[in-house]
């Protein structure tokens, strides 16, 4: 009897102790899981840490990038402005030289008005005692410089350069040959005639025909004849040559003899 209830005994503590035994493989499983899913939890954290940690990277490299490029531009224009400025330093000075100038342009187109004016006679009067070519069309340019002094859309400055156009034109005169048909007094009538003009230092005419040659006296300041044959064939040469239908060559041309002082 005493032997089956110590059996009994010792298989309710191997049965106990076995439960416990399962009870701690349960709860040593718990506690694994446990552990391994904080360990895996921080390993999720870790990589959203990293990935956070890249981007903010990535962001901190663009705007470094960002910042290079922008502190280039601003070099940019610090120099672009700095040469700006003196653009405009420049422009302020030119700018107070013009204004001077308006100034002094005032005075000046002032004094100009009265030089042109006596500039104007002065070329008229040359017109008249000179030889006395083509004097219709020379008088004709003077009368139009004259009229444009009463002109108020013509400023002082283009009248001045009219006048010296004018003057230039009179200074070619005495440098070329030139012919052109016109007509003259020959004894009580008007005859058409080819003129020739060489420079200022003779004027000659000749009648269509050929038949009849004259030449302007500057002493006498009217027309003479040329003794027929002297100088008809030169004068028809000349013609020719100044319509430029022949080489120019030597002319034997009346010429005044110069005064003796």
């Amino acid at each position: 009897m005493i032997m089956h209830r110590f059996k009994q005994v010792l298989i309710a503590a191997l049965v106990s102790a076995g439960a416990l035994a399962g009870t701690t493989a349960v709860v040593q499983a718990n506690s694994l899981d446990a552990v391994l899913k904080v360990g895996k939890d921080k390993n999720v954290a870790a990589a959203k840490s990293q990935q956070k940690i890249d981007r903010l990277a990535d962001e901190t490299r663009d705007l470094l990038t960002d910042y290079k490029t922008v502190m280039k531009q601003i070099d940019g224009l610090k120099v672009y402005n700095a040469r700006l400025q003196r653009q405009i330093d420049n422009q302020l000075k030119r700018i107070e030289s013009i204004d001077a100038s308006i100034d002094e342009s005032t005075v000046i187109s002032r004094q100009m008005t009265p030089l042109v004016i006596r500039m104007i006679d002065g070329l008229e009067q040359f017109v008249e005692l000179d030889v006395p070519f083509q004097k219709e069309e020379r008088l004709e340019r003077v009368q139009f410089l004259r009229d444009n002094l009463d002109r108020a859309d013509v400023s002082v400055a283009e009248k001045f350069r009219g006048v010296l156009e004018a003057y230039n034109i009179e200074l070619q005169y005495g440098r070329g040959i030139d012919t052109y048909r016109g007509t003259i007094d020959l004894g009580g009538a008007e005859r058409e005639v080819d003129f020739l003009r060489v420079g200022r230092i003779a004027l000659v005419y000749q009648t269509t025909d050929g038949a009849t040659s004259g030449a302007w006296d500057v002493t006498a300041r009217n027309w003479v004849d040329l003794p027929a044959g002297d100088y008809d064939s030169a004068i028809r040469k000349g013609i020719r040559i100044a319509k430029k239908q022949a080489t120019i060559e030597l002319l034997n041309m009346p010429v005044a003899a110069p005064e003796a002082n």
